[in-house]
């Protein structure tokens, strides 16, 4: 019986190890995600007129950082991507998340997400990310965005925003906190770029 169980036990192992093959491919050692330090409390109400609120959707970004890699400058002309480690979603998209949750808990407005949160709110906040990265040659890790807000009568304000801190290790287990608490300062100043809607 013994014998029996443990040979079970091997061949289930066997057919979990197939089953969560990535084709073959090896997991990379870490998996990366961006995390909030502005957070709204449970239970916390957000209410108000939709036209009113903010709407966050639509950022983009170029190419190399739009994969679940990370991408590391080489040099002026050259990018590899970070060993060991990718995103758990692309950047954009977890940047996304970090602003709106941050607009919501520095500022008090009504923030709306989703694909038609523009139809929605007069005011946009969209744009470019830039960079969500390291630069190999000053061994610094770097987030740049280029904010775009649409205004409810229709103008555009812009400013970018960059966060670099150097003295990082090429190592993803040191970039991982550092790109997560430079993408959070960035929010923090995007937020308080934004402010609060004035009274009507």
């Amino acid at each position: 019986m013994r014998l029996a169980s443990t040979l079970f036990a091997a061949s289930l192992g066997l057919v979990l190890s197939g089953c969560l093959s990535l084709g073959g491919a090896e997991p990379p050692a870490l998996l990366m995600t961006l995390t909030s330090s502005e957070t709204v409390s449970a239970g916390q109400d957000a209410h108000g007129d939709p036209k009113e609120g903010i709407a966050v959707d639509g950022i983009r970004a170029p190419q190399r950082l739009d994969v679940l890699r990370v991408p590391v400058q080489v040099d002026a002309s050259s990018v590899a991507y970070l060993k060991d480690a990718q995103w758990v979603e692309k950047p954009a998209v977890l940047f996304e998340r970090i602003l709106a949750e941050t607009l919501r808990a520095k500022t008090g407005r009504l923030v709306i997400e989703g694909p038609d949160a523009e139809f929605t709110a007069k005011t946009r906040l969209t744009g470019q990310l830039n960079e969500m990265g390291y630069d190999a040659a000053s061994g610094s890790v770097v987030v740049r965005y280029d904010a775009v807000m649409v205004m409810p009568d229709g103008t555009y304000r812009t400013r970018r925003f960059e966060e670099r801190v150097s003295g990082i290790e090429a190592e993803a287990e040191m970039i991982a906190p550092v790109l997560n608490e430079a993408t959070n300062a960035i929010a923090a100043q995007v937020a308080d770029w934004v402010g609060v809607p004035e009274a009507s």
